[in-house]
């Protein structure tokens, strides 16, 4: 029996050879660009600006120095850095050697950032010299640290700039993006080439970008919102500009001087930009989309700084795991006050909305959205368990709940595992929970999400004490020891522990204590 009879559709050694042949990752693009256009404009930030060529150059001393120092073909680099030059040469330095970048949280408490270490174990880690202290209080198990500034540059003057042979293959680990699991503990999403290389292309398919547009990345590297666009903008020879977070002046210094894509808009910096547009009188140069997901925001905001910047308002869904393409496919026109914020999916991607036992659920019902696309990722890190429940009968299962309408797209609903939204972070209630209920004088505390005009979403706890004594000052201090700011809670309310409305199981019912925010008089003190 012959190879295509034992497998139909399948050519055997013949097949594995053209998966190979055929294969293109971020390296070789990088490389190709650089022969065919090596003095374009590559990446901007500050007052540096690297060519095609340049930045090539510098990837490629930066590969032959992580090889001196053991990083091989699955290995993976932790970096803890903020935007910068440097993190960007280090994205495709590691690709080109096969090895998976992770991309480490620097707004999380030291024992919070341990914990991401911990999931991935980084033989070696990237610092910028503002998080090189943080690091070197932690017991992070890596062989090596490299810091950058003078070292850094003395390390890459040292090595060759020639050709690294690359030794990465489509379905090879790209990048670790953190994302918090239901219980706190942050998982590693691990993307391969193939799927960052699905958004790219996507992203000119679906949503606009070519190479005369500029991509933007201000929201931190280790965010997907960011992580995307960058390689999706090197990866066609495009422009990336890096900013240093949410720098308000320089951010309108390139609405004004350039042409961009897509420029992000989250929680938490849309009423500082409405105001300076409108203070300024602002002209932007031209901007194809803007914004992020519109559930998050006021419908007023919506309109407003999408008239200011002439600009259609990009109404997202998109997770980590999936990229951007899952439900993206709509926006509003400038100075469009929305009647509804419906998604539509996608054409590159399919999807089913489920119930618990995995049926279809009919239009108007609330469903898990289970996804299936070339953008998707390769699994968690290390989470074998997690894996097997999540990729389930041929789906990857997002823990997102969604309805379908009549004409196909789709409404947001809630999440599967209760999270809140807060600034574009992701927060899990069991994170502060815990926290919380490692003081003994507390009985049980259940957290939710209020509604907040600056962050989108933010959690306050209501909490069951068994000591009059304990204030909400007391519990505010030891939230501040052992969470990141942006997963504090933002009021804590006391309620007597019968008052917990639960299951049958005996579980809090969130739903219900969410309903409390709404009361005039509201359960708790």
């Amino acid at each position: 029996m012959s190879d295509a009879a034992a497998r139909p559709g399948r050519l055997g050694l013949a097949d594995d050879l053209a998966a190979r042949c055929s294969g293109v990752t971020f390296g070789d693009l990088l490389e190709r660009h650089a022969r065919m256009q090596p003095h374009a404009p590559a990446v901007q930030c500050d007052t540096t600006c690297l060519g095609y060529a340049a930045l090539d150059a510098r990837v490629n001393r930066l590969s032959r120095a992580l090889a001196t120092h053991g990083i091989a073909r699955g290995d993976r680099v932790g970096i803890l850095s903020e935007n910068r030059v440097e993190y960007v040469e280090a994205m495709f330095a590691v690709a080109k050697l096969g090895a998976i970048l992770a991309n480490l949280n620097w707004r999380l408490r030291p024992e919070e950032l341990l914990s991401a270490i911990g999931v991935t174990t980084p033989k070696l880690i990237l610092v910028s010299p503002r998080y090189a202290a943080v690091l070197a209080g932690l017991a992070h198990g890596a062989e090596t640290v490299l810091e950058f500034g003078r070292g850094y540059e003395a390390l890459l003057e040292r090595a060759s700039a020639e050709a690294v042979p690359i030794r990465a293959e489509p379905e090879d680990g790209l990048v670790v993006i953190y994302t918090s699991g239901t219980t706190g503990v942050p998982k590693g999403a691990l993307v391969s080439h193939r799927a960052e290389m699905a958004r790219m292309q996507i992203a000119q398919i679906s949503y606009g970008l070519t190479i005369a547009d500029a991509a933007l990345a201000w929201t931190p590297l280790f965010h997907v919102a960011s992580v995307d666009p960058a390689y999706a903008a090197l990866g066609i020879g495009g422009k990336l500009i890096v900013v240093d977070g949410f720098d308000l002046d320089r951010l309108l210094a390139i609405i004004e001087r350039e042409r961009l894509w897509w420029l992000v808009l989250i929680p938490g910096m849309l009423d500082r930009l409405i105001a300076a547009l409108k203070e300024r009188r602002i002209e932007p140069k031209g901007i194809k989309l803007v914004g992020a997901q519109a559930d998050l925001l006021p419908r007023h905001q919506i309109a407003e700084v999408s008239g200011l910047l002439n600009a259609r308002f990009w109404n997202t869904y998109g997770l980590s795991e999936c990229g951007i393409p899952v439900a993206s496919g709509n926006s509003f026109a400038p100075g469009e006050l929305p009647a509804r914020l419906s998604k539509t999916v996608d054409i590159l991607c399919r999807y089913r909305l489920v119930d618990a036992d995995d049926n279809d659920v009919p239009d108007g019902m609330p469903g898990e959205l289970c996804f299936r696309g070339a953008s998707l990722f390769s699994g968690y890190w290390n989470a074998a368990e997690t894996n097997r429940h999540d990729f389930r009968n041929g789906h990857f299962h997002t823990g997102d709940v969604l309805k379908r309408n009549p004409d196909g797209t789709l409404d947001f609903v809630d999440r599967v595992k209760y999270m809140i939204k807060s600034g574009g972070e992701n927060i899990y209630p069991a994170e502060i929970e815990a926290v919380l209920l490692a003081d003994k004088r507390v009985d049980d505390v259940a957290v939710v999400k209020r509604r907040d005009p600056q962050w989108g979403e933010v959690p306050v706890a209501f909490v069951s004490r068994n000591d009059d004594s304990l204030d909400e000052a007391e519990l505010m201090a030891r939230c501040r020891e052992r969470l990141a700011g942006y997963k504090r809670p933002k009021q804590i309310r006391f309620v007597a522990l019968a008052d917990f409305p639960r299951s049958t199981a005996g579980k809090i019912q969130r739903f219900i204590v969410e309903k409390w925010l709404e009361e005039p008089a509201g359960k708790g003190s």
